[in-house]
């Protein structure tokens, strides 16, 4: 049946107690960090996927009752299988899920959970329309509707459209937040592969007020002394608990 119970079921099969455990620490649930009270089963992203493309159909209901449990897996899998329909989508039901993404935004408190999902469902829909949305949510209290603003312009990037980014880049730049940090640098770095024109025009107008960890990260890429002579003009600001490498390469 596809329901919500099924899914978690499913889930439960495959769990690992011992990468649990490691998971948690990767995490950062700890009491005051950023993943406070998330809970791991110890699945990894291909075993999620496998649930997801089984339980493709599910209805957005039953993807609701996944987003809102307080099992990690459980939401990661529920937006696996929300981009999955949203790829195979037409435009009405395209806007459906991401009104219902962004009614949801809550439940997407990770930066996994962001990573794998806001590029492909919001910036994949706002491709062709007004992208202001992005603007309110750069500017949320929210730290992860924050990083779905900017990660959302990386379907732009791969279209070779840096104008968003730019802008919500320019939103974010002294965000408090380390994740910010790694976000924000990192899709300025995806455009500065396709641009590096681009790159280092916003460096040139940035770099001397950007966190060292946002910068490092943009211009990891360019030439040595490029790279030198703005790493040089960086200031020093407050860092935030510090998180671990994205998995988006997973």
């Amino acid at each position: 049946m596809n329901t919500a119970r099924s899914v978690a079921n499913e889930l439960r099969k495959r769990k690992n107690v011992r990468k649990a455990t490691v998971l948690s620490r990767f995490f950062k649930t700890g009491k005051g960090e950023y993943g406070e009270g998330d809970v791991f089963l110890g699945i990894t992203v291909p075993e999620q996927r496998s649930v997801a493309k089984k339980y493709r159909i599910l209805p957005l209901t039953e993807i609701g009752k996944l987003l809102a449990s307080k099992i990690h897996e459980h939401r990661l899998t529920a937006l696996l299988i929300l981009v999955a329909q949203f790829e195979k989508a037409s435009g009405r039901e395209r806007e459906k899920i991401f009104r219902f993404y962004l009614s949801h935004t809550q439940y997407v408190n990770n930066w996994d959970l962001v990573d794998l999902s806001a590029p492909n469902i919001v910036g994949m829909f706002l491709a062709e329309k007004d992208t202001g949305i992005l603007d309110m949510l750069a500017r949320s209290h929210n730290l992860w509707e924050r990083r779905i603003a900017i990660l959302a312009t990386l379907a732009f990037i791969r279209n070779h459209r840096f104008t968003d980014t730019e802008r919500i880049a320019e939103i974010l730049v002294r965000d408090p937040h380390d994740l910010m940090h790694k976000a924000v640098g990192w899709m300025l770095r995806e455009a500065g592969k396709r641009d590096e024109g681009f790159l280092v025009s916003f460096l040139k107008k940035h770099a001397d007020r950007m966190p060292r960890t946002m910068l490092r990260a943009a211009c990891e890429r360019l030439d040595a002394s490029v790279r030198q002579s703005f790493l040089r003009s960086v200031i020093r600001v407050p860092k935030a608990a510090s998180p671990e490498e994205s998995m988006r390469r997973r």
